[in-house]
């Protein structure tokens, strides 16, 4: 697994020429047997950005962005490492499945299937008088939106996308696996989207992975969405991401709202940055994704019960991924799709400027309209229920919070100080995934050492921690996966359920497993060998960062910052004696 994967690594740094990759979107010109550019990673007037052809490396001596042309692809379009894998390999004509024949069920024919599918919504939508183009029309959508989205419509007919998709050479089974098609109890295969207006779910790398179907008229489900299947997980995708991932960053924060037809209202009315949870509550893995574009998060749900509860159970997933979360929920009309369409863009900025506030004070409003703190009965489980939601904090946050509630409420900072601290943390504020470092290639002796590590992880579940600490230097996808998986079952002085690991892996991750509880056998000193793989670890660290700095030196040129080139020599020494 390992081998293919640097197989994969070493063919498209053969093919792709480092210069040619980055003077595509960043303006070189030759600057000695390098070439020089504006850095496109911070801002600045004086280039100090160089691509060295001969060492197929980039560095920037302003930011100290460095790396080669994978690192690259990653940094500027905002990718994990597979992902910027795969574009190179689509751009530079590399066929990845001839490197994945071991490693699980081919996932194409799946995909290609779904984009089929959306050619056929979208030009099933384009025909003059289907009644999804009037529903759209009418619901204030225009052309540009409908086709930006790739919107489509499924007819009432039984078997539409299914004569179509056969033509295409999909087959019946493969259709009712990506709930394109369904079997009743008499084995009749039928369209399962019919009569509805379709949005297709695509991921940041371009795959159409599912669908969503908003019924025309009445009927039930209202929306029907597909299951889960082998290419589409609902907790790992955010609809509208691929194409607001730019204006997030630009913006600085995301609206994450309810529903598809939010999403589209929003985007058409110029407010880009926005997406949607795919017909599902928030998840912590959605809330890692969120975290690789922003750090601040906007929750825009309905103002009914279920969108407060809604609001609530993603405060507490977002905030645990370590964004700034607030909550807007509008006042005048029902959703952000009639708002927006009724008041302008305008309106909803400014509506988000004043109105959307801050998911602790979001909680504390909620819990203070249950009760009248006039009265004393009543202001006392008022101050009880607030401690509970002040628990989750930080010291410092909790501290601004209790001298500002003590002083609306009239009590002494003391004794609600006290209140908070002598009770636990509530066991609700559930700890997110770590933030995975993104799969690279790995020798045989990286494989032995991350299998080692996990290996003691399962043994004695109090290595986990240790374990944790050091998984940001893991290579490898199916160990990065294996820990995430882990972290989420952590539960101190437990030993882990490998029952439990196992429901949550793919297939590469549990033959990986079951290779290194077969493969990895240790003696009766656990300790020595846990310290034998940091030390291993750490001298990865120093090795990588000495060459790392050779490599940057051998690119310096006159005019580059005698100060930068200073402070690097410095470290140099400092790791060579070390």
């Amino acid at each position: 697994m390992a081998n293919s994967y640097n197989s994969i690594i070493e063919e498209i740094k053969s093919r792709c020429n480092i210069v040619d990759v980055i003077s595509s979107v960043v303006p070189l010109k030759r600057a000695g047997s390098n070439y020089k550019g504006i850095c496109p990673f911070h801002n600045e007037k004086t280039p100090s950005f160089i691509v060295s052809e001969a060492k197929q490396i980039f560095t920037c001596f302003g930011c100290g962005a460095t790396g080669d042309v994978i690192e690259f692809t990653k940094r500027y379009y905002n990718l994990g490492f597979s992902e910027a894998v795969e574009k190179l390999a689509h751009q530079y004509g590399i066929e990845l499945s001839n490197y994945y024949e071991n490693k699980g069920p081919n996932k194409e024919p799946y995909y290609e299937a779904n984009k089929q599918a959306a050619h056929f919504f979208f030009d099933q939508m384009k025909k003059t008088g289907n009644a999804g183009y009037k529903y759209m029309i009418g619901r204030k959508f225009t052309p540009q939106t409908i086709q930006k989205f790739g919107i489509g419509f499924a007819d009432d007919e039984w078997h539409s996308l299914i004569d179509f998709l056969k033509s295409k050479g999909v087959t019946e089974n493969q259709m009712i696996e990506i709930s394109l098609a369904s079997k009743n109890d008499k084995g009749r295969v039928y369209d399962r989207f019919r009569n509805r207006v379709i949005f297709p779910i695509i991921n940041t790398r371009g795959k159409v992975i599912g669908f969503g179907g908003r019924i025309i008229g009445d009927g039930d489900p209202k929306y029907l969405n597909s299951s889960e299947s082998l290419i589409f997980q609902k907790k790992y995708n955010l609809f509208g991401l691929n194409l607001s991932r730019p204006e997030i960053q630009q913006e600085g924060y995301a609206i994450v709202v309810e529903g598809y037809m939010d999403v589209a209202a929003l985007y058409q009315e110029g407010i880009k940055n926005v997406v949607a949870s795919c017909g599902t509550a928030l998840t912590e893995q959605q809330a890692t994704l969120l975290k690789r574009y922003t750090d601040k998060v906007i929750l825009c749900y309905d103002a009914d019960a279920a969108g407060i509860k809604a609001a609530i159970r993603g405060i507490d997933i977002l905030r645990a991924a370590g964004l700034e979360v607030k909550v807007l929920h509008v006042d005048d009309g029902k959703d952000p799709d009639e708002y927006v369409k009724k008041n302008g863009a305008d309106a909803f900025k400014k509506l988000i400027k004043e109105k959307a506030i801050g998911d602790i004070d979001y909680k504390i409003l909620l819990i203070r309209k249950k009760y009248d703190i006039n009265d004393t009965s009543q202001s006392v489980k008022f101050l009880q229920a607030t401690a509970g939601v002040l628990r989750s904090l930080s010291p410092v946050e909790a501290d601004l919070y209790i001298k500002k509630i003590a002083k609306e409420v009239g009590i002494s900072e003391g004794a609600l100080r006290r209140e908070v601290e002598g009770k636990s943390v509530d066991p609700k504020i559930t700890p997110i995934l770590v933030k995975q470092e993104e799969t690279k290639a790995a020798s045989a002796a990286q494989v032995l050492l991350e299998k080692t590590l996990i290996r003691l992880a399962l043994i004695k579940g109090d290595y986990f921690d240790k374990v944790k600490a050091y998984s940001e230097s893991f290579e490898l996808s199916e160990s990065i996966k294996i820990v995430s998986v882990l972290d989420s079952l952590y539960k101190p002085d437990t030993e882990f359920d490998l029952e439990k690991l196992k429901e949550n892996l793919d297939d590469p991750e549990l033959i990986f497993l079951n290779e290194l509880l077969n493969e990895i056998k240790l003696g009766e000193d656990d300790e020595k060998a846990f310290n034998d793989c940091i030390e291993k670890i750490d001298n990865q660290k120093k090795e990588k960062r000495k060459k790392e700095i050779i490599a940057i030196l051998d690119m310096a040129d006159d005019d580059t910052d005698s100060a930068a080139i200073n402070k690097l020599m410095e470290e140099l020494k400092d790791l060579q004696h070390k």
